[in-house]
């Protein structure tokens, strides 16, 4: 019994740290400005993305070949992400008012791999001309 109730605190703290983690990597990614390549390559008219263009964002940033150590970042995004999810089925029913924040914190999850594909194409770009000269 001890145990469990271990466990079960120690699962619970976990999961707070991932969340303050994956929201503290979602709020970093807002800071950037995406480039007019990275949009147009995109598809993005508006400032802000919707949170159901998500999956093919990522779609695009796996088809984009990655610097060193950027996988970690797409991976914890990946994962709030289906986090926010599964938080949106529960919650929404008991608390109407939280689904406003959780589908604005999606559209930050999809802002963050737009993010992590314009630099990705930067990269790419850098090391093309690198190639080149």
């Amino acid at each position: 019994m001890i145990a469990a109730m271990i466990f079960l605190i120690s699962f619970l703290a976990l999961l707070q740290f991932f969340v303050s983690y994956g929201h503290s990597v979602v709020a970093a990614s807002r800071e950037h400005e995406l480039s007019e390549e990275a949009r147009e390559i995109c598809g993005l008219r508006a400032k802000s993305i919707a949170g159901d263009q998500f999956r093919r964002l990522m779609a695009l940033a796996a088809l984009c070949p990655e610097p060193e150590g950027g996988r970690l970042q797409v991976r914890v995004v990946a994962l709030y992400f289906q986090m926010l999810g599964l938080a949106r089925t529960l919650l929404t029913r008991a608390i109407p008012s939280a689904e406003s924040w959780i589908d604005a914190e999606r559209g930050g999850c999809a802002y963050a791999v737009a993010v992590v594909l314009d630099r990705r194409i930067a990269y790419n770009r850098m090391m093309a001309q690198r190639a080149g000269h």
